[in-house]
């Protein structure tokens, strides 16, 4: 039972991560990287896969092996957050004080980016 809890929500995780490289503001290799977590756990034949694939698998092979996140990775990743925040202060109009806790969280993010070694 609890197998098949992992591999549900693998399956999800793709299904997630496919619609993340469709929605430009909607990331991808986070939820194929959790995928193959849980898939690690549930079917060796679909973690596998994910590994192997060809466009996925060096990046989520580097992370797995490494903790490494390519050039591209972090500046698509930062000028997602970049884009995401401005759009949230023209959008909401927030306060100055949330305005600074929803910066904040966003540096710490994009500071853990590009603190990962580059793949």
């Amino acid at each position: 039972m609890i197998r098949l809890g992992w591999l549900t929500l693998g399956c999800l995780f793709v299904a997630l991560g496919v619609i993340g490289a469709i929605l430009p503001l909607m990331p991808t290799t986070i939820f194929l990287i959790l995928a193959a977590g849980c898939f690690a756990r549930s079917s060796p034949r679909l973690e596998t896969w994910l590994l192997d694939h060809p466009r996925f698998g060096p990046s989520l092979r580097a992370w797995r092996q490494h903790g490494a996140i390519g050039r591209r990775g972090k500046a698509m990743a930062c000028g997602g957050m970049t884009l995401g925040y401005g759009m949230f202060l023209i959008g909401a109009n927030p306060h100055w004080p949330l305005a600074l806790l929803v910066a904040a969280a966003m540096a710490g993010c994009a500071a853990f980016v590009l603190t990962r070694p580059t793949a």
